[in-house]
């Protein structure tokens, strides 16, 4: 968690040392999964800019300390299954792009952390 807020103030200008960071997940499951960065980190700007993350979005990638964000294994079967589960738009690596497009879901590829938060700005 420490390493995501230190790339949200290097690479996004967030600042949030001035801030408790509390991160929960449903049921109090263990976030131990580097594909889970890029959701985490969007959550936290969300919650600190107090606008939401749009309804039936799936969001995955690792963030690293440069402000990359960087593939997750088995990306495509991952779009797979949220499309089947009724997400209709994909933030994900540009690594993890598609090939094919899913009926049903919009895919959104970037590479930094800064072009994650300007998509979601946009929104």
């Amino acid at each position: 968690l420490a390493m995501l807020l230190a790339v949200l103030h290097r690479h996004a200008g967030i600042v949030c040392h001035d801030q408790d960071v509390f991160v929960n997940a449903v049921g109090g499951v263990r976030i131990s999964e580097p594909a889970a960065d890029l959701a985490v980190l969007m959550a936290i700007v969300s919650s600190l800019k107090n606008k939401p993350l749009q309804d039936k979005l799936v969001v995955f990638g690792e963030v690293g300390l440069a402000g990359e964000v960087r593939p997750a294994p088995r990306g495509q079967d991952r779009l797979k299954e949220a499309a089947q589960l009724g997400f209709t738009s994909a933030l994900i690596p540009r690594a993890n792009a598609p090939k094919q497009p899913f009926a049903g879901l919009e895919v959104v590829a970037v590479d930094r952390v800064e072009q994650a938060l300007a998509q979601w700005r946009g929104s």
